[in-house]
């Protein structure tokens, strides 16, 4: 199951020259996965060090053959933990590719998708005590509410979270199909591939707790990047695409930049591109991934 297995990478040459790879740099890829972008990074460092970051354990099958490269099996919100391990506490440059990998996705045990018959799994990493058949089952039709309605911005989210809960007090949801049968009644007609792509984003942000994750890996990226080091980052909805906006011009998630005594901001990050950068048509017809996709570059002041 080699590389090919997964994603082929989203604007790769930009997120290349947005690192600004020095030979002898030390750089981590927060989103191994099939390690397309690893891979591009390593040709440009000779005495440098590359790691490569990943919790779900089937991304170790794409481990390249380099001792410039250290694959670490970890969720990106322990990184300055795992760093620290090496003996290293500064960077010069990190790059995320956020979301789901194709991989996950066409692994049908893996329940991500809804092209599938399989478990309402959605774990990432697979050893995680959280499924998604448990969030159906046991959280609260208010948490459901929210969590289709923030995660997934379904308009019917109340309706559908009501009905969740009705119809597992008859019988527990254990299949994608079981599921499926529920989400065809509110889907609009026509618009049912839409609708169950964002009921399944919301569960499976949920259930890995995305959100929190990458909060925290902002945190810890601004503390180990060197000054001028390069932050590349690449999100796919606009949950995660806000967040890290937000925090490259403010230095935090939420709230007004601060001020120092003098009223200058202060800010760990510069943002190196003024908007997000998009695929152009040519990337985007040859890789539906690509449509959705945001890229954001920034250097530490």
């Amino acid at each position: 199951m080699e590389g090919q297995a997964y994603h082929i990478p989203v604007m790769l040459s930009q997120c290349i020259e947005g690192l600004d790879i020095k030979p002898d740099g030390i750089y981590v890829d927060l989103t191994f996965g099939g390690g397309g972008h690893s891979k591009a990074i390593l040709p440009h460092l000779t005495t440098g060090h590359l790691y490569g970051f990943d919790q779900d354990a089937d991304a170790a099958d794409n481990v390249p053959d380099s001792p410039n490269f250290t694959f670490v099996q970890a969720n990106f919100r322990d990184l300055k933990r795992y760093l620290r391990l090496y003996k290293v506490t500064q960077v010069d440059g990190v790059l995320a590719d956020l979301g789901i990998s194709s991989h996950q996705i066409d692994e049908p045990l893996r329940g991500f998708s809804t092209r599938f018959e399989g478990s309402l799994d959605m774990r990432m990493n697979s050893s995680s005590p959280l499924t998604a058949a448990e969030v159906l089952n046991t959280y609260e039709e208010s948490q459901l509410h929210k969590i289709f309605g923030i995660y997934g911005e379904v308009k019917n989210a109340k309706t559908l979270s009501q009905a969740v809960a009705s119809e597992r007090a008859n019988k527990p949801f254990d299949s994608i199909e079981s599921f499926r049968a529920i989400l065809r009644k509110y889907a609009k007609r026509g618009k049912e591939f839409k609708y169950f792509a964002q009921v399944f984003q919301a569960l499976r942000i949920e259930v890995n707790d995305e959100m929190g994750a990458l909060e925290e890996m902002l945190g810890q990226v601004v503390e180990i990047l060197k000054p001028d080091g390069r932050f590349v980052v690449m999100s796919y909805h606009s949950l995660e695409d806000r967040m890290v906006k937000n925090f490259i011009a403010k230095g935090k998630i939420q709230g007004e930049v601060e001020k120092d005594f003098y009223g200058n901001l202060i800010r760990p990050l510069e943002p190196v591109s003024r908007k997000a950068i998009i695929a152009d048509e040519d990337e985007v017809a040859r890789n539906n991934r690509a449509r959705s996709a945001k890229l954001r570059i920034a250097k530490k002041l």
